[in-house]
């Protein structure tokens, strides 16, 4: 009896610690939910800021350096000059993420199942990769009559290879022991790659997205470069190098804005994806306490 009261006097004296504890622990994750926006919101406006003080301090004209004022004012004033080549850039990093989704996701199948294919295609694929696209872009503006096309494959060229690579990666890096498990039940490959491969590989394609999203927009933008200086160029791009050309700065400062934008906004698209499809069961999302 003296041993049960004492347990049950000291689980009481603890309790108000234990209270105590939780409070600060759900204090901190409240704090770090706070600042995880709120700090680079205020480093973002301190930029700008600053990036305003030192045009107004040292008197920097605006077809050297435009204020970021200037820069917001252009981009509502050229609106109507400048969404209709943002569609045209959307239109090409979409079409390109979605065709190296379906092409890296469709060979990294293949190559999972046959070990020939890999070896016969796969260092075409790193070829690919490792060239740069502005030295391609020419040859393929030269080959290809039609320019959207053109476009589409420049920007898939850069696009495909991260989830390509990411894919098969998680394609092979399913638990051997699960492996040896549908062995022993007989499985068939498409069970095997269904219900055990493909849930595997799910985190190694969603990381793949991620990078391949930033990529289609990078190529697409490289290859309306290389489109413009041949005479077509209705994109962001063109619109760079038409401002260039005319040293209209805030607009070249416009367009790169809406390119850093799109950019923005397809990362978070690609996080907000990956954090929904793994939140509940893969360690890389789930939440810790």
């Amino acid at each position: 009896m003296m041993a049960a009261t004492d347990v049950r006097n000291m689980t009481k004296a603890d309790a108000p610690q234990l209270d105590a504890e939780e409070e600060r622990h759900a204090r901190a994750k409240r704090i770090e939910g706070v600042a995880k926006w709120l700090l680079p919101a205020v480093v973002l406006a301190l930029a700008i800021f600053g990036w305003d003080r030192i045009v107004v301090i040292n008197a920097i004209p605006r077809y050297i350096l435009p204020g970021p004022g200037l820069v917001v004012q252009t981009l509502i004033q050229d609106w109507p000059i400048l969404y209709p080549a943002l569609l045209v850039t959307l239109k090409i990093t979409f079409m390109a993420l979605g065709v190296a989704v379906l092409g890296g996701v469709g060979l990294s199948v293949l190559f999972t199942q046959s070990r020939f294919a890999e070896m016969c295609f796969f260092p075409f694929a790193v070829i690919l990769q490792v060239t740069p696209i502005v030295s391609v872009a020419p040859l393929i503006f030269i080959y290809v009559s039609s320019k959207l096309a053109a476009l589409l494959l420049c920007a898939w060229i850069v696009a495909f290879f991260p989830i390509l690579a990411n894919t098969t990666l998680g394609l092979k890096s399913t638990d051997h022991n699960l492996r040896d498990l549908m062995t022993i039940y007989k499985a068939s490959r498409w069970q095997r790659l269904r219900f055990l491969q493909a849930p595997s590989a799910l985190p190694y394609f969603l990381g793949g997205l991620r990078i391949a999203g930033g990529l289609a927009l990078i190529g697409s933008v490289v290859a309306e470069y290389v489109a413009g200086t041949g005479g077509v160029g209705s994109g962001l791009a063109f619109r760079i190098l038409e401002a260039g050309y005319r040293l209209n700065i805030p607009r070249m400062y416009a367009a790169l804005l809406l390119i850093a934008a799109t950019g923005v906004v397809i990362f978070m698209v690609t996080t907000t994806l990956n954090h929904l499809l793994l939140r509940k069961w893969h360690e890389s999302a789930v939440k810790r306490e």
